[in-house]
């Protein structure tokens, strides 16, 4: 088996991982407010992964920041549009990044993409499109998570750039502690607003906001350690053998999981478009897969 199936084989169980967090977040973020959610799951991510950042040179400092950054916004983002959409057509949705890789990487590097590819992207465009039309009318939801495809479409594309050139538990270690530090400050200034107008108990309404229900603990800890943390490990190694471009159309796949989960947790049920977008997101992963490569090779600077 070469190293490219192995990254193939990974990036195909990473999806099958976030397929799973969309109910989980819509669910946990009904108990909590989203600051101080994504500020606990990225948290308890970062545990298992502490003793790895030490001895850290600048340059893994630099992109594990910037990439902790992009990582941030993607998951910022998508979990405010689940407040206001369903996990499926969120799912879909965020799957736009898949549009926006190639198109991000034609206008930063001139790289050629392959005719085949861009077949590829434009039948994960159709069933992204067919899937969306099925889920009623533009709510706000959609705005955040059509952020969440942009910022993600740049998170895939940097870390491309930089998989190669680090390790990769220091270089996941770096990315969650960048989490951890936007999401606890913008938790802290958002309980800091919420609670400012109360004159009694402000202390223990403060710590109150910030907390973590009985009802969020369970998926919280699994969206931390399996869907976060071991997940990030994952798509950072096999990135390292995977292009921007194949991931992207690999990750599409993350909506169809997402369905499937979504019907058996929540009862959401896609319709005759829905079923058949996500069998062109489908078809789409695997054309990706039988063009010529030569002109999808990794960047490494």
């Amino acid at each position: 088996m070469s190293m490219h199936t192995v990254g193939i084989l990974l990036l195909l169980l990473v999806t099958a991982f976030w397929g799973s967090t969309f109910s989980l977040v819509k669910e946990a973020t009904e108990h909590m407010p989203t600051s101080s959610f994504i500020a606990w799951r990225f948290s308890i991510a970062l545990v298992p992964l502490l003793f790895f950042v030490r001895k850290i040179s600048p340059k893994l400092w630099r992109d594990g920041l910037i990439l902790g950054t992009w990582l941030g916004a993607g998951y910022i983002t998508q979990a405010m549009g689940l407040q206001t959409i369903g996990a499926n057509r969120a799912a879909f949705i965020t799957g736009l990044n898949v549009i926006l890789v190639p198109i991000g990487l034609a206008l930063m590097t001139r790289r050629k993409i392959s005719v085949g590819v861009w077949i590829s992207v434009a039948l994960c465009a159709l069933g992204i499109g067919l899937i969306s039309w099925e889920g009623g009318q533009l709510a706000i939801g959609d705005l955040w998570t059509l952020g969440c495809a942009f910022t993600y479409a740049g998170y895939i594309i940097y870390l491309e750039r930089t998989a190669s050139r680090h390790e990769v538990l220091p270089l996941t270690a770096i990315q969650l502690l960048a989490v951890v530090l936007i999401g606890w400050t913008w938790a802290g200034i958002e309980a800091t607003q919420h609670m400012g107008h109360l004159e009694d108990g402000l202390v223990s309404n403060f710590k109150g906001y910030l907390s973590v229900p009985g009802t969020a603990l369970a998926p919280l800890l699994y969206l931390g350690l399996a869907a976060t943390a071991l997940t990030t490990v994952l798509q950072v190694i096999g990135q390292k053998f995977v292009t921007a471009v194949e991931a992207a159309i690999i990750y599409a796949l993350e909506p169809v999981t997402a369905s499937i989960f979504a019907f058996f947790w929540a009862g959401e049920v896609l319709g005759i478009r829905g079923i058949s977008g996500g069998a062109l997101i489908v078809l789409a992963m695997v054309l990706s897969q039988l063009p010529d490569r030569k002109e999808l090779v990794p960047v490494q600077d």
